[in-house]
């Protein structure tokens, strides 16, 4: 089934994208909030260098996640950071097309972001406006829109490869994917399920994620690893390429 045409429900999105509390906190995507107009646009996020040490949302973020996991290093805890906003971005647009067969305009300049808040990450969007909620428009807001640019600026603040970011993102879409298809079987919408399936299967083959890792039904093995092994206690993820957590020697 070619994901673009899976079957959906009317496009329409109600103001409060309301549908989107029912599977959880991943999916939720506030909006028309006042205090929203004070929290920085996930664009500042994504400059390389930040404009100034006081408005520096990326690297707020990072030391939070940081301090909350006792991070060994600032690089483990941007890799752990990096996947917890793709998931978020990828649970907003996958859960939307789902739930409503379009997708709400998610222009980095307009979607806001408390690098302070708790997980899973805060986000609010001031304005609804509809797009197509097919694979190609989700690649084109998440991908694109988002994680191209917030991958670059990882990369050059704090040195992690390309590889294990885009399989972060592979790995966040994946889990969303996952996520999206137990809760609509629970409640029987069979309709969400196949195309929330369809849909990350469409996307897991787009060219910047395709060789991240293999999908089998809804189960995804990643072929890198997200360094949080390095964590105390942390262990390897379900669809980690270690089965175990390598040794680690002091950098």
């Amino acid at each position: 089934m070619d994901p673009d045409f899976a079957p959906a429900p009317a496009p329409v999105l109600d103001p409060e994208l309301a549908a989107l509390r029912a599977p959880g906190g991943f999916f939720v995507l506030r909006t028309a909030e006042p205090r929203a107009s004070a929290l920085p646009a996930l664009a500042e996020a994504y400059a390389p260098e930040p404009p100034d040490v006081q408005r520096d949302p990326l690297g707020r973020r990072v030391r939070k996640v940081g301090a909350a996991l006792r991070a060994p290093e600032p690089r483990v805890a941007a890799s752990v950071a990096q996947q917890g906003l793709a998931a978020r971005l990828w649970s907003v647009a996958l859960g939307c097309a789902a739930l409503y067969g379009t997708v709400p305009d998610l222009d980095p300049r307009l979607l806001r972001w408390d690098p302070d808040g708790s997980a899973p990450d805060d986000l609010w969007l001031p304005r609804v406006r509809p797009l197509p909620g097919g694979a190609s428009t989700l690649a084109e807001a998440v991908l694109d829109g988002h994680l191209t640019l917030l991958n670059t600026a990882v990369r050059a603040r704090y040195g992690l490869a390309a590889g294990l970011l885009w399989g972060n993102a592979a790995s966040a879409l994946a889990g969303a994917a996952r996520e999206l298809d137990r809760w609509a079987r629970r409640h029987g919408r069979t309709d969400t399920a196949a195309r929330s399936r369809a849909l990350a299967a469409g996307l897991l083959r787009h060219p910047l994620l395709a060789s991240t890792g293999t999908l089998t039904g809804t189960a995804f093995r990643r072929r890198s690893c997200c360094l949080y092994y390095r964590v105390p206690n942390g262990g390897v993820c379900g669809d980690c390429c270690f089965p175990r957590p390598p040794r680690t020697t002091p950098r």
